[in-house]
């Protein structure tokens, strides 16, 4: 049972996929870094105000004292939700009274693929896992399962084989657990 109900990370419901449409000649994808612990905070106030956004949010699964199992959702990128919109929309986040900074993002169509990869990953139902920081290692691509076609990079964890699908511009990423026949280097 979760202790709060799975809140929306995605406003519009469209906007990865549709992101080319929403851009206007001013709009452009920001990296809002939140005070902390104020991503979920800052997500229903863009809502409300109806600022595209995109701040993805993972099951987080403990057991309790007494053994009950308790879903909880985190934020994916700890501190981070993305923006998409012109000077008004990045003045309305501003507004919240949740934003430390504003990063303007360079490479928004790089961007919008890591945050769509990003957005698949999540919606597989796998177990994801945030990684703290890109670590080097061979470059593959899913061959089998509901991974496939998936590009990322292996870490060796504990024993297994994890792939980590990258979002370049934070230096972060996101992690699921696979076998070694599953991926294929990519040279």
């Amino acid at each position: 049972m979760p202790i709060l109900e799975r809140e929306t990370d995605l406003y519009p419901d469209h906007l990865l996929d549709r992101a080319e449409d929403l851009r206007s000649d001013n709009a452009r994808w920001w990296a809002i870094y939140t005070l902390s612990r104020m991503e979920k905070q800052l997500m229903r106030r863009l809502a409300r105000m109806e600022v595209p956004f995109y701040g993805p949010m993972i099951d987080q699964r403990k057991r309790s004292p007494s053994g009950r199992i308790r879903t909880s959702y985190i934020p994916l990128f700890s501190n981070y939700v993305f923006v998409l919109g012109d000077e008004t929309c990045r003045y309305k986040a501003l507004t919240t009274n949740c934003v430390s900074r504003v990063l303007d993002v360079a490479d928004a169509d790089g961007l919008l693929h890591d945050l769509r990869a990003i957005r698949r990953l999540v919606d597989t139902g796998a177990l994801v896992t945030p990684e703290a920081r890109l670590e080097t290692g061979m470059v593959v691509r899913v061959r089998t399962g509901v991974f496939a076609g998936h590009e990322g990079t292996i870490l060796r964890r504990h024993g297994g084989t994890r792939l980590m699908i990258a979002l370049d511009f934070l230096q972060q990423g996101a992690s699921v657990e696979l076998e070694d026949c599953e991926v294929e280097r990519i040279s």
